[in-house]
């Protein structure tokens, strides 16, 4: 274990430390920007696709903060062991409770401990399903903690004791919760202010008011045979917007009748 400061992303060397390792260091975070802490045993995947585009810009302007918290260092004995054999038999490791305590304490630091304020989540298939609502709870948090899983996944006692929601990207299973983790922060960056650039990108697009969004068309006007709808090249503002609700219901009706029920549902 190592007292050095961290280093700034894209060395090559890593060395253990015990202290969250920001990334994309080159500007500072500004003062009350968004932060994600990341448990992981792969810090190396981060920042990944979130050092690109609109969400890797918003990064390197301090918009938000990204650090990762390796698990490794806080593993037990001379070889870091991090997991151990499930109690009762079975195939695969578990991360073990004491391990993962101590990373939890380490990202705790210095974060609110209203959830509401700063959410802390393991990521695991047998969650709640992350969608657009959640994204909208955490960007408007102070930040997020997000625990990525790893084998079988983690002792039950330390999601117990310190009351971690689990959260899942979706009804399958991933080697690990750092794609996850990527995804759900994506989700969340996006939204905060300045960081898209038009506000109203977010309240058009799927899932914003509970519907799949509409069919969205660009020049050519026509290509291959198929000509843009002409209601939208009519400039009337009233109908274009008709037909994009028609089209938004349509598809939502067709192709997630879940969500239809629940849109319905809030209509009566």
């Amino acid at each position: 274990m190592t007292d050095e400061k961290p280093r700034s992303h894209g060395r090559l060397a890593i060395s253990a430390s015990l202290r969250p390792r920001e990334l994309m260091t080159d500007t500072p975070a500004l003062k009350g920007a968004w932060r994600a802490r990341i448990v992981t045993l792969f810090p190396e995947a981060f920042p990944g696709t979130l050092g690109l585009s609109l969400t890797g810009k918003a990064l390197q302007e301090g918009r938000w903060a990204l650090e990762t918290i390796d698990l490794r260092p806080f593993g037990i004995g001379r070889h870091r062991n991090v997991d151990d054999t499930p109690a009762g038999g079975g195939a695969g490791m578990v991360l073990r409770a004491d391990v993962v305590a101590s990373a939890l304490n380490q990202a705790a630091v210095g974060t609110p401990v209203d959830r509401a304020r700063w959410p802390v989540v393991y990521l695991s298939p047998r969650g709640r399903r992350f969608d657009q609502a959640t994204a909208r709870a955490w960007a408007a948090a102070d930040g997020v903690t997000l625990l990525c899983g790893r084998f079988e996944g983690v002792d039950q006692r330390v999601l117990d004791h310190y009351a971690v929601e689990e959260v899942s990207l979706g009804d399958f299973v991933l080697t690990g919760g750092e794609i996850a983790a990527q995804a759900m922060i994506d989700a969340a960056v996006r939204l905060l202010p300045g960081v898209l650039g038009n506000a109203a990108s977010t309240e058009e697009e799927s899932h914003s008011h509970g519907l799949l969004e509409h069919p969205q068309y660009t020049k050519p006007q026509v290509w291959e045979g198929r000509e843009i709808p002409p209601v939208l090249m009519s400039g009337h503002h009233g109908e274009i917007e008709k037909w994009r609700r028609a089209e938004a219901e349509r598809i939502t009706r067709e192709r997630r009748p879940d969500l239809w029920e629940d849109h319905l549902s809030r209509q009566r």
